[in-house]
């Protein structure tokens, strides 16, 4: 994919004159007859095609755009906006140097998420069968474009390599999980979080919102769990919790840009929080607590996990708190699946519990997916199990599953061995950089991976950045590009490149030994192109 050619560079001015039908515009481009930097695309496209020329962006642009891509044409003006560059909009066929088009005939080729992106003499065209193809064509595109607009920092003077990309995603599920539970990271972090995922073409964030340090999701049929649960956390970490109104919020924010909310609420176990806010859903004796790290209402703020659970021998109860929790939750949830758990816990009436529990959730109008140990009960055929160490035999076949085996998804272990504050139970020395990238996944019945990071011992937004970045990079590239094409070195130069921008965006990221990350300093906020950016539903 890789071409060497001359460092010169040498310019000519093309001379034909492009007559844009729709507008009456006259615009005459600049092509640059040598090569600008090849862009260090991340993830990996599945076929590309480099040019020799670039495209230098005249003062005037037009972008042309048809039925369906309204919201495409908002996102690109905002790219173009940030980089100084003017532009105006027509709706119409072939009628600007800037050209988006919904081509439902390309569905076959490129499915919902793939994207045709060219730039050649006449301008940019981008194409795709959906409109989430288009704004990861988008995204694509803005790695073209100087690393300094993370920054609305532009000399407006910009010139896009040559290129032919045809290009969709390996995998549907491709994600990260925010523990939110243990130590609490609010909305505008989170919408942080969401704006860097989308970057890298990343389209699941998961939430863990239960445990038991912490409660983060208003349930307004039970203030007591938001009340009193939400009040601790682990030792130095923040607590908190998210509001419906937030929560519908960071949802429009993520679901504009293609990113659908997992919310997870973890039972029967690591249910601690929801003890000491619930007391009914307690044995009587406490026997649900073994050890008896705490006793309601006292507050659990250690890292320890697996003591806690539900009274099971108590089921009209304890039912009757899921179905009331998961139907509120579901009520304002507006992705298709809700997450029950399901990890760590030892009980006889397990299976029943968690079998119950999908019921519930389906009842409910949505999907559940579980952790691994619930496919040792006969939960229904839809859910979709989370495998995180690929050690249960499951009762039920051909499950789809997500893949976050922790030896190379965990992200709360050390980036390097011997890094403080990681707790590194599954892998002693650490996961690394490559660990993620070399993982391959042999599951005919995988969906995708998603990468998780476990907040017992991170305690800020700072320390959090620092685990998820640039390992969650690697992911996003697993997930999206094909496995024969995955070159670790290859993804380590592109990677290299592409520390400038990820500096400009506040992202206080690792240091990864062998990577080559550039001088300039992290940018002490985080910004980026489309920070706090929401298209307009009425344009």
């Amino acid at each position: 994919m890789k071409t060497k050619f001359p460092t010169r560079f040498f310019y000519y001015l093309l001379t034909s004159v492009l007559t844009i039908s729709c507008s009456g515009l006259k615009n005459t481009p600049e092509v640059i007859s040598a090569e600008t930097e090849t862009p260090a695309l991340i993830p990996s496209p599945q076929l590309v095609k480099w040019g020799t020329n670039s495209y230098r962006i005249p003062q005037k642009n037009i972008i042309c755009y048809n039925w369906g891509s309204e919201k495409s044409v908002q996102w690109l003006q905002q790219l173009l906006s940030v980089s100084n560059i003017d532009s105006e909009v027509t709706e119409g066929e072939n009628c600007g140097n800037w050209k988006l088009a919904l081509n439902t005939s390309l569905q076959g080729e490129l499915g919902e998420e793939g994207y045709k992106l060219t730039i050649n003499s006449d301008g940019i065209h981008i194409q795709a069968a959906a409109e989430a193809g288009l704004f990861y064509g988008i995204q694509s595109l803005r790695q073209f474009f100087p690393a300094g607009i993370e920054k609305a920092v532009s000399n407006q003077d910009i010139a896009l390599r040559y290129a032919e990309i045809t290009d969709k995603p390996r995998f549907s599920w491709r994600g990260s999980m925010v523990d939110i539970a243990r130590s609490f990271f609010g909305l505008e972090y989170l919408k942080n979080h969401v704006d860097r995922m989308a970057l890298y073409k990343l389209n699941r964030l998961h939430l863990h919102l239960t445990d038991d340090q912490g409660w983060r999701i208003e349930i307004k049929s039970k203030p007591a769990l938001t009340e009193i649960g939400s009040k601790s956390s682990t030792d130095g970490g923040n607590s908190g919790f998210l509001t419906q109104k937030e929560y519908k919020e960071l949802q429009d924010y993520a679901l504009a840009r293609n990113i659908i909310i997992v919310p997870e609420v973890d039972m029967p176990g690591h249910i601690y929080a929801a003890l000491r806010s619930i007391p009914e859903i307690n044995c009587d004796d406490y026997s649900n607590l073994s050890p008896a790290r705490a006793t309601p209402p006292e507050a659990y703020t250690g890292p320890q996990v697996g003591w806690s659970k539900f009274c099971l021998e108590k089921p009209e109860v304890v039912y009757n708190f899921v179905s009331e929790v998961i139907g509120e939750l579901a009520g304002i949830t507006k992705g298709p699946w809700i997450h029950i758990g399901g990890d760590e816990i030892d009980d006889p009436l397990y299976e029943e519990f968690v079998v119950k529990a999908d019921s519930i959730v389906q009842q409910y109008g949505k999907t559940s997916i579980g952790w691994e140990e619930v496919t040792k009960g006969k939960v229904s055929n839809s859910l979709i199990s989370q495998e995180w160490h690929g050690e249960v035999e499951s009762v039920v076949k051909n499950l789809r599953t997500i893949e976050s085996i922790c030896s190379s998804f965990y992200l709360d272990h050390a980036n390097v061995p011997g890094q403080e504050n990681t707790n590194n139970w599954c892998k002693e020395d650490g996961v690394s950089i490559q660990d993620v990238y070399n993982y391959r996944s042999r599951n005919p019945n995988a969906i995708g991976v998603e990468a998780a990071v476990w907040t017992e011992y991170v305690l800020n937004d700072e320390m959090l950045d620092n685990r998820f970045w640039p390992r969650l990079i690697a992911v996003a590239e697993v997930a999206w590009s094909p496995e024969d094409d995955l070159d670790f070195n290859d993804f380590k130069e592109r990677l290299s490149k592409q520390s400038e921008r990820i500096k400009n965006m506040g992202i206080h990221h690792f240091a990864t030994p062998g990577i080559n990350w550039s001088g300039n300093t992290i940018s002490p906020t985080a910004t980026s192109v489309f920070l706090d950016f929401v298209p307009n539903s009425n344009y």
